[in-house]
């Protein structure tokens, strides 16, 4: 069998395994759906006001986004590459042609799929229940495909390195919800001390938040990077980082070649 056909196969296989599991394809689309009906329609923004939600409502759009790119990689795969250690299912992979790289790039297309349904249903409701006006702009399906491959990889080096399925959870938890509000997704730069930019600029997820928003919301000011287009710049730079993350993530897999 030709490598596409191995991670054809075992896309197909993955993909299968995520459907038959009502509670995850529930929670993983409902999770962010309560988010936006919560921030988005109850709440609200408060563009003249202080607080957390003083930016108009299309501002906001790269974090209800970075719901789903950030955690359901993290926990699906964290808790996917825990599970296969505990069943020893890595071992009866090594029997077969499937590379750890393979593995890693077929489950990381499923959660592709999923991940991209979702941010499709998620625009509908942020457009639907905030009034956000928003930029329908072709760049969005490459920053949600890189941003899903970079989270993947993450979530490959959790699940191989915490000690269980629960383990590879708390962990994603614990890395994810820092980065969800402190990577310029709820909450702008200029609300946190000055000390802390560095750090805002070490997140995977500020590199996705600034370019989701400067390619749906051109007027909300993303700055340029080295006199290059912020959508592109940032674009780049979370490629490069996804890359890095994808293949430490495969590395980290235990061996199966």
């Amino acid at each position: 069998m030709s490598r596409v056909g191995r991670v054809r196969a075992e896309t197909g296989a993955g993909w299968r395994s995520f459907v038959r599991r009502r509670t995850a394809v529930f929670f993983t689309f409902f999770f962010p759906v309560i988010l936006i009906v919560i921030f988005g329609a109850l709440v609200r923004t408060d563009p003249t006001g202080e607080g957390l939600f003083t930016e108009p409502p299309a501002y906001y759009v790269p974090g209800y986004l970075a719901v789903v790119v950030l955690f359901t990689p993290l926990s699906r795969m964290g808790s996917e590459v825990a599970r296969h250690r505990e069943g020893n299912r890595f071992e009866k992979l090594a029997t077969t042609p499937l590379t750890r790289s393979e593995w890693l790039l077929a489950q990381t297309a499923v959660n592709a799929v999923i991940i991209g349904l979702a941010s499709l249903l998620i625009l509908a409701l942020v457009v639907a229940l905030t009034g956000a006006e928003i930029a329908f702009s072709p760049l969005l399906v490459p920053y949600v495909l890189v941003g899903v491959v970079c989270f993947c990889g993450i979530g490959a080096m959790l699940g191989s390195y915490t000690d269980s399925q629960d383990g590879a959870v708390a962990a994603s938890n614990a890395i994810g919800l820092p980065l969800l509000f402190l990577s310029e997704t709820f909450i702008s730069l200029e609300q946190l001390p000055g000390w802390f930019e560095p750090l805002v600029n070490l997140s995977p997820l500020t590199y996705f938040a600034r370019g989701v928003r400067a390619a749906t919301s051109p007027e909300a000011g993303t700055p340029a990077v080295a006199g290059i287009d912020p959508a592109l710049a940032n674009l780049v730079i979370l490629a490069a980082l996804a890359a890095l993350f994808f293949a430490l993530g495969a590395r980290s897999i235990p061996r199966t070649d």
